[in-house]
C-alpha cells in the first residue's frame, strides 16, 4: 500500500505541483485584488459572519468537517468535467487571500488561518489533483477505447478499464488522504488554533 501512495505522489507530480500553484496564485490575487473582489465576496463573508454570530453555524468538528470535505469530494467530482476541480480550488484560494487583505491585523490573521491551514491547504491541493488525475483516468479510458478493434462492447470496455485503471486507483489514494488531512484540518481548527494564535501573539 505504501508503494501504491508513493507511485500516486510521484507519477501524478505534474498535477500535484499545477493544484498548488492554482491555488496560491490565487491566494496572491485574492489578497492583492481585495478591492476589485468586495462586491462578490464581502457578503459572502457579511453571511458567514452573521451565520456565526447568530448560532446557525456552530465552529465544531462536525460541522466544519462536513463542510470542508464537501469541498474535497466536489474538487474530485469536478474532475470528471474537464478539470472544473480547479475553478472550485481557485475560489477558496481566492477567498483566503479576500479575507486576509480585510483583516485589521494581518499577523494576528495568518495566526488564526495557519494552524489548521497547513493541512487544510495540503487536503484542497491533493483533492484538486486527484481531480486531475480523475480526469486523465477518463482521457486514458476514452482513448483505449478509441484504439480498440471493433469487437463485442463488454470485451472493449473491460481491456480500456485494465489499461486505465491505474490512473483511477491513484485518484482514489489521493482523495483519500486529501479527507484524512481535512479531518485533521478540522480538529485542530476546533481545538488547537485558537489557543496556539492567542499564546503566540500575547508572548
Amino acid at each position: 500500500m505504501l508503494n501504491e501512495i508513493k507511485l500516486s505522489f510521484s507519477e501524478n507530480k505534474i498535477a500535484i505541483i499545477s493544484a498548488a500553484v492554482i491555488f496560491f496564485i490565487s491566494i496572491i490575487l485574492g489578497y492583492f485584488l481585495e478591492p476589485f473582489l468586495h462586491a462578490y465576496l464581502n457578503p459572502v463573508v457579511d453571511d458567514l459572519s452573521q451565520k456565526v454570530h447568530t448560532g446557525v453555524i456552530r465552529i465544531t468538528f462536525q460541522s466544519i468537517f462536513l463542510n470542508n470535505i464537501r469541498i474535497v469530494l466536489l474538487m474530485f467530482i469536478y474532475g470528471l468535467v474537464a478539470c472544473f476541480s480547479a475553478g472550485i480550488l481557485a475560489f477558496n484560494g481566492f477567498f483566503i487571500g479576500y479575507y486576509i487583505a480585510i483583516s485589521d491585523d494581518l499577523f494576528k490573521s495568518l495566526l488564526l488561518v495557519m494552524p489548521h491551514g497547513i493541512f487544510e491547504f495540503s487536503s484542497c491541493i491533493l483533492a484538486c489533483a486527484s481531480g486531475f488525475v480523475l480526469f486523465h483516468f477518463i482521457y486514458k479510458f476514452l482513448k483505449a477505447i478509441h484504439r480498440q478493434d471493433n469487437g463485442q462492447v463488454r470485451g472493449m470496455l473491460s481491456k480500456a478499464f485494465s489499461e486505465s485503471s491505474q490512473k483511477l486507483k491513484q485518484a482514489i489514494i489521493l482523495l483519500i488522504i486529501a479527507s484524512v488531512l481535512m479531518a485533521v484540518a478540522g480538529f485542530v481548527e476546533t481545538y488547537l488554533t485558537v489557543p496556539i494564535a492567542k499564546f503566540i501573539y500575547y508572548l
